[in-house]
């Protein structure tokens, strides 16, 4: 480290004896797209440096432009790239003693972009598939709960719909008050043993109490899950690489109920007379894989990737001496640091303080994603919960119900992978996610004025329902835009759960529009939905102005700074994280 410092400290030197004009002048350290252009690339951490020169604006976009090039520290951290490109600004961006990569940080590497991308993929086949499959699994188990109505599981149970909205209702509370306690736990014990944790237990079913302490358990057991693997990929991957792995992770949760649905049609059908009902096996076989997959989970997952060698029974599934060389885990914590530095400032074993845990909780900057999160997908809930039982009440038998509602789920993924990929193309978010809400207000006016009886009144609604519920999912770009705007990994931590929660707040809220007694076409709850679609509107725009006003708030006092106030700054600051003026936010 010294030896950088020393480096650092001859190429500053040299570049400052070109003239005392630009040594002194205050430029743009990087520029911060104004709120309707579309394209660049967003940093969370702006360097202390000025843009210096030409020179070094062409040499950047010849790293663009020629992407095999070998990258050094020059060429990779320049002016306009990352923040340890300065010496003194190294001593402070620098990892804390006990973070786990520390031993392999070395911000002088050089690799190539192919050697990146070869990596890169190594880890999408070795993290972020188990992260899918364990999503998977974890839908398997939880999501189930709509092919057992298709095959008449609530008469068998005596319970009506009034009953399943409870039932759905308790299942979402118990999810979100274990969201936020397990993250906590996760960050102590870590994600790779707390996340293989699930249960099912929904085969013995008999009635009402029962139906609610299951769905009470297995919201409980299960809640955190999605925040943990958040947290647990952001180990891995560089801010702009997670959103389409998120989508992915998201993708295999719908793709669970493509697989599910075809599981169904076969398991559904071992209902015999006088024998289990064919809903219970399905909660049996499926939870059994569900256990299955946990067991393996926790025997195959790394702490991070410094930490791939296998120790006693924990990593029984890697190979002894880990997944990568050397060299491929300076490339991986130097790369990922060199894109956010906060994520060096904990270590990931590190528990969340209660002092911590209040800053992260008053973090005012992160509210506007938590009140998005609270109502962005109530418009399209009923429909998708609802949609096996609205295929039956149109006359559709259980079999012919489980393989209509594929369409729908493959329409969802393409829109899902679609749009994440766009808005991390042109660097825009909160707008594409106005697409999701300008998608479902006329498909639920046309729900809400279509006459009960016409001709061919059965396929329209079934076709309307599945566009809504295949809407544009803006869900994985939202979980990556709180992970990227947390600015540190206890506000990333806690974050993650807070967003979580106001999405399962919004599903307790989703399941008591549609009410027995406006169905079966639920003109009143299509009323309500229409109205939540048109505050989203509001809500994701207000969002986007906010946050793009941050952004040029702070521009505005970090160009008018010299490089030396700028390094004053940082070493006598008490903000931290996303309050600091080095720091900028996605939007």
């Amino acid at each position: 480290m010294a030896d950088f410092n020393k480096d650092i400290s001859i190429a500053y030197a040299e570049n400052d004896s070109q003239g005392s004009s630009e040594k002194r002048r205050r430029g743009s350290a990087l520029e911060t797209n104004p709120w309707w252009k579309f394209g660049g690339r967003d940093r969370s951490f702006i360097p202390t440096r000025a843009q210096t020169s030409q020179t070094s604006l062409d040499k950047q976009q010849h790293s663009l432009d020629k992407p095999d090039q070998h990258r050094d520290i020059e060429d990779e951290n320049t002016a306009d790239d990352s923040v340890f490109n300065n010496a003194k600004a190294f001593d402070i961006y620098k990892p804390i003693e006990k973070y786990e990569g520390r031993h392999r940080f070395d911000p002088r590497a050089t690799w190539s972009e192919a050697e990146e991308k070869k990596l890169v993929r190594r880890l999408d086949w070795r993290v972020c598939l188990w992260a899918c499959v364990m999503f998977f699994a974890l839908q398997l188990d939880r999501g189930n709960i709509t092919q057992a109505l298709s095959d008449n599981m609530l008469d068998d149970l005596g319970l009506t719909t009034n009953h399943f909205n409870n039932g759905m209702t308790i299942f979402y509370c118990s999810f979100l008050f274990a969201e936020l306690p397990s993250q906590l736990i996760s960050k102590k014990v870590g994600p790779d043993n707390w996340i293989p944790i699930v249960a099912s237990s929904q085969s013995h079913l008999n009635g009402k109490n029962s139906f609610y302490i299951c769905r009470f358990l297995l919201g409980f057991i299960e809640g955190g899950f999605i925040p943990d693997v958040i947290l647990y990929l952001s180990y891995f991957y560089k801010n702009a690489e997670l959103p389409i792995r998120l989508a992915c992770f998201w993708t295999s949760y719908v793709g669970t109920n493509i697989a599910g649905s075809f599981l169904a049609y076969g398991i559904l059908h071992l209902r015999k007379p006088g024998g289990w009902a064919g809903w219970r096996y399905l909660f049996a076989i499926e939870g059994g894989i569900t256990a299955a997959i946990g067991i393996m989970s926790f025997l195959y997952l790394p702490p991070s990737p410094t930490q791939t060698k296998r120790k006693g029974i924990k990593g029984l599934l890697r190979p002894k001496e880990g997944w990568f060389s050397e060299r491929e885990e300076v490339i991986m914590v130097t790369r990922i640091l060199r894109d956010d530095p906060g994520k060096a400032t904990m270590h990931n074993r590190q528990a969340i303080s209660p002092r911590l845990l209040w800053e992260s909780l008053s973090d005012y900057d992160m509210w506007p994603i938590y009140l998005i999160g609270l109502s962005w997908t109530i418009p399209m809930t009923p429909s998708t919960s609802y949609l096996t039982l609205t295929l039956r009440s149109l006359g559709f038998n259980v079999f012919e119900t489980n393989l209509l509602v594929i369409p729908s789920s493959v329409l969802f993924i393409l829109q899902l992978l679609f749009w994440t990929w766009f808005s991390e193309k042109f660097n825009q978010r909160f707008f594409v996610g106005l697409v999701s809400q300008i998608w479902s207000i006329p498909l639920l006016v046309a729900l809400e004025t279509l006459p009960p009886k016409f001709a061919g009144a059965q396929w329209a609604r079934f076709a309307i329902t599945s566009l809504i519920v295949g809407y544009p999912y803006a869900h994985a770009m939202l979980v990556a835009i709180t992970s990227r705007n947390s600015g540190s990994v206890r506000t990333r931590t806690v974050g993650s759960s807070l967003y979580n929660m106001a999405v399962q707040t919004s599903n307790i809220i989703s399941s008591q529009i549609y009410r027995k007694d406006d169905a079966p076409l639920y003109r009143r709850g299509n009323k309500v939905l229409i109205g939540i679609a048109a505050y989203n509107i509001v809500l994701f725009v207000g969002a986007k102005l906010y946050y793009a006003w941050k952004n040029h708030s702070r521009d505005q006092i970090w160009e008018s700074m010299s490089s030396e106030e700028r390094l004053n700054y940082l070493a006598t600051t008490k903000d931290k994280g996303n309050k600091r003026l080095d720091f900028r936010f996605a939007h």
